[in-house]
């Protein structure tokens, strides 16, 4: 490994994983649902968050509506 790199001479290339980047975002959800994924989220070995983006993913993948009915 050198110790010191020109940094004019690397090749730049364009981040294939572009696409897939995150965005952070804040909302509110009750502790109820935050517990829930959670617990899928011992079962499964993958941190919650990943957990609810792989559920929030599906939805979008499937064109899953939201059906709501009021009592």
């Amino acid at each position: 490994m050198k110790d010191n790199y020109n940094i004019s001479e690397l090749n730049p290339r364009p981040n294939p994983y572009y696409k897939t980047l995150q965005k952070t975002i804040s909302i509110d959800v009750s502790e109820k649902i935050i517990e829930y994924f959670k617990n899928l989220s011992a079962e499964s070995g993958l941190p919650y968050q990943t957990v609810i983006n792989l559920y929030l993913e599906d939805c979008v993948n499937n064109e899953r509506k939201l059906e709501i009915t009021w009592k």
